[in-house]
């Protein structure tokens, strides 16, 4: 019983900053996931592999729930998102099938280099000079392919990558948050299907809830509750101060980084 309890509080945390701040969650997911799979006694081995892959899998739900409500207030550029999906979906796979290449101390090393960079990065006081250039096809394409295979590898929903380029390519906050948050559905998507397609077999689990490269009831256990405040989340960007709150989860990720990269 514990363990659903423990999983809805992540599911809580999860959505909240997913709607929030356009992170798609899996820079929450993963670590929260590390921690309770040890606690658990899973396997170094596979650890960080299904909590990848079960962060993907979360993501395809809340980006769903997220993207609605930016839907409601006009914050998604849909044509936009129609010009990158393809990209993305390429690159998810892409990213899946280099995930499972790797060890799971690999993989584990990866993701803390990524956090340590998307927290230096939210402490930046502006972004780069852009232009809407950024948003010509051929570069739109080459951004999408990295973006995927990067949040694949990680087992993000590509918030932190998309935003960023976004706001570069003179959109607002409030748009690139909403469009990054429908872009999260192709990545994931993608990328659970590429932990399907090239998944290595792992180390036989004692766990029942484990199948494949998927934790099933940690699954459950954070979309149970991820999916509803990931709308409150999206309706409080309206109300809340983004760019002081991401400074903010900037610290949190500066300690997960460390503790992570060893």
């Amino acid at each position: 019983m514990i363990e659903w309890l423990v999983f809805a509080l992540i599911g809580v945390i999860t959505g909240v900053f997913s709607g929030l701040l356009g992170l798609g969650g899996g820079l929450i997911v993963v670590p929260s996931l590390m921690a309770v799979f040890v606690w658990q006694g899973m396997s170094d081995t596979s650890l960080m592999h299904i909590a990848v892959g079960t962060s993907l899998m979360t993501i395809t739900v809340t980006s769903i729930s997220s993207s609605y409500v930016h839907h409601q207030y006009q914050h998604i550029n849909w044509t936009l998102f129609k010009s990158l999906a393809p990209s993305l979906v390429i690159g998810g796979l892409l990213g899946a099938y280099i995930a499972t290449m790797f060890t799971s101390n690999l993989l584990q090393q990866c993701f803390a280099l990524y956090v340590l960079f998307v927290a230096i990065r939210m402490w930046l006081p502006v972004l780069p000079e852009g232009s809407e250039r950024l948003l010509d096809k051929k570069v739109l394409a080459l951004f999408g392919l990295s973006a995927g295979s990067i949040s694949a590898l990680v087992g993000i929903g590509g918030g932190s990558l998309v935003v960023p380029y976004l706001m570069m390519s003179k959109h607002t906050m409030q748009q690139a948050i909403g469009t990054s948050a429908a872009c999260g559905f192709p990545i994931s998507v993608a990328a659970v299907i590429g932990f399907v397609l090239f998944g290595q077999p792992l180390e036989a689990q004692s766990n029942q809830w484990v199948v494949g490269q998927i934790h099933w009831q940690a699954f459950l256990g954070i979309i149970s509750t991820s999916t509803l405040f990931s709308i409150l989340g999206a309706k409080l960007t309206r109300t809340l101060p983004v760019k002081v709150l991401k400074q903010m989860f900037s610290l949190v990720l500066f300690a997960i980084a460390i503790y992570l990269i060893n």
